[in-house]
Order: C-alpha cells, then structure tokens, then sequence
C-alpha cells in the first residue's frame, strides 16, 4: 500500500445517481403477495419488481386517482 495517492486525476462515479434510498413504507399484505408471486415468475427480488413498476408509473406520468367520500 503507498503512502500517498493522487486522485487530481480522478473522475466522479457515473453510477452515483442511480444509487437507491433505503425507505420503510407500508404496503397492504396482499400487495406484498402479489409482487412476491410475479417476482417468483421473472426470477427478480420483489423490491426490485415493485422499483421497476413505479419507475414505469412515473416515466408515464400516471398519477393515482383519489376521491374522497363525504362523510357527515
């Protein structure tokens, strides 16, 4: 191992930007399951399944539709 290194030459990682955020969301059971059972099919971490389809989602511009009951 040198004592000293030059990094004046070095370049920043291209990949940092695809670095991705550990997050906890809660997800309805039967959600979770029916990623896992797709997963299973495409040989792909569930995580990854879900990422891949949110990614979809918003190269889409799909946006959720929500409406709200009244309630008195």
């Amino acid at each position: 191992m040198r004592k000293e290194y030059d990094f004046s030459q070095s370049k920043k990682n291209p990949y940092t930007k695809k670095l991705k955020v550990r997050t906890t969301i809660r997800l309805d059971k039967d959600i979770v399951q029916y990623f896992q059972e797709l997963s299973e099919l495409q040989s792909i971490p569930y995580q990854s399944l879900i990422n891949l389809y949110l990614r979809e989602c918003m190269k889409r511009g799909r946006k959720p539709r929500l409406s709200w009951k009244k309630t008195n």
